[in-house]
C-alpha cells in the first residue's frame, strides 16, 4: 500500500467551502481521477482518507494537508495533477510527496495567518497590536456546544504584527494586515479568537468581517521563530533513498 500526501488550497470563494463540502468533492475527484485507493473493511467502506486541522469555514488557505492510501503505486505528481484538474479552481492541489515519515498530523503544530482589515487605519492597528503583545494575558469568550467558554489567546500567540496596506486594495478605503503566528493548542485558538482579544484590549473593531487566509502551517522551529514545510521530511528520506539506492529510485511508479 502506497500513501501520498498532498496540499492543497482554499482561494476565493471556495473560502466558504465547508469540511464536509471539501470531502464530497474531493471524493469525487478521486473517482473521476481513476485514483486506486484503498478501502476502509465493514458495511459501508469509506475511501482511505486522513485529513489534518482543516481551516474553519469562511477562511482561506494556502496550505491545507490530506493523505491519502492506493492499493496500486502512482507517481505522486503525476497523481497531483490528475486531481487538481478534477477539482473546481479554487481548491487546488499544489504539493504532493510519497508519505516515508509517520506522523504528518504532529508535524502541525502551528500556522501563519494574514489578516486583512478593510477600513482599518494603519495607525489603530499598531496600537491594537502593541496593547495585545504587552499584555500578560487577553481572555476572549466563544460560544460552544458546551455553552459559553472563557480562554486566554495570548498564550497560544507566537508572534502578531502589522504589514503595510495591500497593492491590490479593491477601493480606496485603509486595509490594514495583521501577521499572525499561532500555536495549536487547546481549545483552539483561531483568528476571530484573537481579532475578539484586540477588540478586548484597544477596541479594534474593524467594519467589515476580516478577511482571513492561512499561509502556512507546520512545525514551530523554536531557534527560528519560524513554521516549517511538513512534508519536508518526506522529501528529505525520499532523497536520501535515491542517494543510497540509484537503482531503486529508478524504478519510480508511473
Amino acid at each position: 500500500m502506497q500513501r501520498i500526501r498532498l496540499r492543497y488550497t482554499k482561494r476565493g470563494r471556495l473560502r466558504f467551502t465547508s469540511h464536509r463540502d471539501f470531502q464530497r468533492a474531493f471524493e469525487r475527484a478521486l473517482r473521476r481521477a481513476e485514483v486506486p485507493m484503498a478501502y476502509s473493511a465493514g458495511f459501508t467502506p469509506h475511501p482511505k482518507v486522513s485529513y489534518a486541522n482543516a481551516a474553519p469555514t469562511g477562511t482561506g488557505s494556502e496550505a491545507e494537508y490530506l493523505e491519502i492510501a492506493l492499493t496500486a503505486a502512482r507517481d505522486p505528481e503525476k497523481l497531483r495533477a490528475l486531481l487538481d484538474e478534477s477539482l473546481p479552481t479554487g481548491l487546488d492541489v499544489v504539493d504532493a510527496v510519497e508519505a516515508r515519515t509517520s506522523g504528518l498530523a504532529d508535524r502541525l503544530t502551528a500556522s501563519v495567518w494574514e489578516l486583512r482589515l478593510v477600513g482599518v487605519d494603519r495607525a489603530d492597528a499598531d496600537r491594537a497590536v502593541e496593547a495585545f503583545n504587552r499584555a500578560d494575558a487577553v481572555e476572549v469568550q466563544r460560544t460552544t456546544k458546551n455553552g459559553v467558554r472563557t480562554f486566554d489567546t495570548r498564550a497560544a500567540v507566537v508572534s502578531l504584527e502589522t504589514h503595510g496596506e495591500p497593492a491590490d486594495r479593491p477601493t480606496d478605503q485603509p486595509c490594514a494586515i495583521l501577521r499572525l503566528v499561532v500555536r495549536h493548542v487547546t481549545p483552539a485558538v483561531r483568528p476571530d479568537d484573537v481579532l475578539s482579544g484586540l477588540r478586548a484590549v484597544a477596541d479594534l473593531a474593524p467594519p467589515v468581517p476580516a478577511a482571513v487566509t492561512r499561509l502556512a502551517q507546520g512545525l514551530f522551529d523554536e531557534e527560528t521563530g519560524t513554521v516549517t514545510d511538513p512534508l519536508a521530511p518526506d522529501r528529505e528520506a525520499a532523497q536520501a533513498l535515491t542517494t543510497a539506492d540509484p537503482a531503486a529510485a529508478a524504478k519510480a511508479p508511473a
